[in-house]
């Protein structure tokens, strides 16, 4: 037996004691999800996708894959600059001030640019709850994945002052767009949404102090329907 600090630890609490950090770091290992390596080329030209963009509301039933997810959050907030940590939208002094997070049945899970991996937000699918936060729109809870842009404008406060809440809007238009083409040429659809209650909002989604909602995108493949997507 050893004595540290007047207690008594025995071998097992030794080896805790050392492998604890391992531990630890091996439980936040395991809370992420990598994503699938990120294209920089695609089949379908830039003009091609701003001319088929369309806003749709219905949605088939199936869910996307760990590619599709991958592939949008990258074209939202992913990392294009690995020397300068630039991204794919641009950003007023690089401040960096949004917080992607996409929800699905599995839960909801924040998207980390740095390492392109999902980080478990919430355990619960939370649709239902966006509808409710959303002024009922049924695309909210139908759709397999809504993406969400929520952000902590004091970011960029801290460069920009009073300016700072215009640039964050602009900084979400920037991504909401690049989020918007990259869904047309995965051949998915979406719509944009800024009606809902944002405390509610905040709630369901259980965001960190300093953070408020700015966007909604349900994301899906279209419905066999097209009446069914007006």
């Amino acid at each position: 037996m050893k004595v540290y600090s007047n207690r008594t630890i025995g071998i097992s609490g030794t080896l805790l004691l050392l492998f604890a950090p391992v531990m630890l770091a091996a439980i936040a290992s395991a809370a992420l999800q990598a994503l699938p390596q990120p294209r920089s080329q695609g089949g379908q030209s830039l003009e091609e996708s701003i001319a088929a963009r369309r806003s749709v509301r219905r949605y088939a039933d199936a869910p996307l894959t760990q590619d599709e997810i991958g592939q949008l959050c990258w074209s939202a907030q992913g990392i294009t600059d690995t020397r300068r940590g630039f991204r794919a939208a641009p950003s007023a002094g690089a401040t960096f001030p949004l917080e992607l997070y996409v929800a699905t049945e599995d839960g909801v899970f924040r998207y980390l640019p740095e390492q392109h991996a999902l980080e478990r937000h919430l355990e619960d699918d939370i649709r239902r709850g966006l509808r409710r936060a959303g002024l009922g729109q049924s695309m909210l809870e139908e759709a397999p994945a809504v993406f969400i842009f929520a952000a902590d404008v004091r970011r960029t406060a801290r460069r920009y002052g009073e300016r700072a809440e215009r640039y964050v809007w602009m900084e979400v238009g920037h991504a909401s767009q690049n989020l918007l083409l990259q869904i047309v040429a995965l051949d998915l659809a979406a719509v944009p949404i800024g009606a809902f209650r944002d405390d509610d909002l905040a709630r369901v989604l259980r965001l960190p102090d300093g953070q408020q909602p700015f966007y909604l995108v349900p994301v899906g493949r279209p419905s066999a329907n097209p009446n069914a997507n007006m």
